[in-house]
């Protein structure tokens, strides 16, 4: 393991010439430009956001706020400091794995530098054995795609004053020669009180006029023609492997808006395929009750010539933010207005009147190193520690809770879990589901923490099977019976890796 270590910390260290530096300004020893366009590199340069010596044990670990690929991000407090950070865990040996260190370089390197309100901020990073650690700006009023969850669908006027604050972000992530590919409502932020943040630039592309200096291996390897992105607000030429432009942002952002004026995104159907399907034949429907400004400006951003999309013409953004649907917007003072008042999240209640526990918290004994601490204090390196098969360490701690020990023999772990609705024919009741490195698969009444059921595992794909249907719905087939699930996270594609990955160690 501590090979593992020092192998990746050679791929990945990123050194400045001072790394307790909190400096603003960039310290070039040496600068080139890209073979292919004009991409600002260099060798070393010191970070506005130092890499510090903490331990994840610095922290009291709250709430699962996401969850990635090859990350988690958590709402970590500072137990010194009491500060609040939404702390992006990484985990290093999936990283090197799928050999995805560039895009973790990238991401850090282009958060240090980005400073704008509407982006989110990173303060710091640290690593221990297993994980890579971001401190990052904790937006306390969560994802824009919980508001229209909740309130079903937005009005045009929230409708709007969001959108605009996300053009306003997206014309200076463009002006600084920066596509970010993921632009979708999961990754839009509130803060507590109501503004846009865009987070999670795993997926930005730096284009040959980017403002951002860049090290010479810290840049994705993939071409920009490369798929990224969310299924549902990927744009059609990407389909047809065309290389990436700020129109795919805005294509994402056509479809964003669809998605807070009818609650649902516009090219929604039973499989990824099938949306792809219905991208490349542009079949997109129009609720009536739409305004002629909102339908005209969503059917603009969807035009499939990315060239014609508002903001990314000859005309640039003036022409986006001079649309009749941005009618009475302030582009001067877009901050100072009032934020549409959130929606805060229901309290369920089970049959019985009782609150239904929903586990968004970690516990921190299984974070990090932090299980492999020893009597003295010191850190050290367990091999028990370290998960079999092919399953990650990282994601064996997905909201994991005490709680759920109970329903563990001694020495098994957890693999994956989360609170979902089992889907019935009368009645969805929520439930814990729990997949274990056993490998066992069950689910939990939160309530009254007692198993439900336990469906009997097989490493035969026969015996054993899950169907993914939407990025939020999937289908475990058994035998004898098939049981249907909903994952309000959208982690169903990471239910059927995590399962399918046991079944194949």
């Amino acid at each position: 393991m501590l090979a593992m270590e020092k192998d990746f910390d050679s791929k990945l260290r990123i050194q400045s010439n001072n790394t307790s530096s909190s400096s603003s300004s960039f310290s070039s020893s040496s600068s080139t430009s890209s073979n292919n366009g004009n991409v600002l590199r260099s060798k070393s340069f010191a970070f506005r956001a130092p890499q510090e010596n903490f331990s994840i044990q610095d922290f009291e670990l709250g709430k699962i706020y996401g969850v990635g690929s090859y990350s988690k991000v958590v709402r970590a407090k500072k137990k010194d400091t009491g500060s609040v950070f939404a702390l992006k865990i990484m985990d290093k040996k999936f990283i090197t794995k799928e050999n995805k260190t560039a895009y973790v370089k990238l991401e850090r390197i282009v958060l240090d530098q980005l400073d704008h309100p509407g982006v989110v901020k990173l303060y710091f990073t640290f690593q221990d054995t297993f994980s890579l650690y971001m401190a990052l700006e904790s937006c306390e009023g969560g994802e824009l795609f919980d508001q229209i969850t909740r309130k079903g669908r937005l009005s045009e006027d929230e409708a709007c004053f969001y959108t605009a604050e996300v053009v306003d972000a997206l014309e200076y992530i463009h002006n600084m020669g920066l596509i970010h590919r993921d632009i979708k409502p999961e990754n839009l932020l509130l803060t507590a009180e109501g503004h846009i943040k865009i987070a999670d630039f795993g997926s930005v592309k730096p284009t040959q006029d980017c403002r951002i200096t860049v090290l010479p291996n810290a840049s994705s390897d993939d071409k920009a023609c490369t798929f990224v992105g969310t299924a549902a607000y990927v744009p059609p030429e990407v389909l047809n492997s065309s290389p990436a432009t700020f129109g795919n942002d805005l294509w994402a952002l056509g479809c964003t808006l669809y998605q807070m004026l009818s609650g649902t995104s516009p090219f929604k159907d039973a499989s990824e395929w099938l949306i792809f399907q219905r991208i490349i034949a542009r079949d997109i429907k129009f609720p009536s009750y739409f305004s002629d400004e909102a339908r005209d400006l969503i059917d603009r951003l969807l035009d499939t010539d990315p060239c014609r999309r508002p903001g990314a013409g000859p005309d640039g953004y003036p022409s986006l933010k001079m649309h009749p649907f941005f009618k009475g917007i302030d582009w001067n003072n877009l901050r100072a207005r009032t934020p549409p008042k959130l929606a805060l999240e229901q309290v369920a209640h089970s049959e019985d009147g009782d609150h239904e526990i929903d586990n968004d918290s970690w516990n921190p004994s299984h974070i990090g190193d932090c299980s492999a601490i020893q009597n003295d204090g010191n850190l050290g390196v367990s091999q028990s520690t370290e998960p079999s098969g092919h399953i990650t360490r990282l994601a064996s701690i997905d909201s994991f809770d005490s709680k759920w020990q109970q329903f563990l023999d001694p020495d098994e772990s957890v693999v994956m879990i989360s609170m979902v609705k089992k889907l019935q024919k009368l009645t969805n009741k929520k439930v814990q589901l729990i997949l274990t490195n056993k490998p066992k698969l069950i689910y939990v009444d939160p309530s009254k923490l007692v198993i439900k059921g336990n469906i009997i595992w097989s490493d035969n794909s026969n015996e054993l099977s899950i169907q993914v249907t939407s990025p939020s719905h999937f289908k475990i087939y058994t035998p004898k019976k098939v049981m249907s699930f909903e994952d309000a996270k959208q982690r169903a594609w990471q239910w059927k890796k995590a399962i399918e990955s046991l079944q194949n160690q």
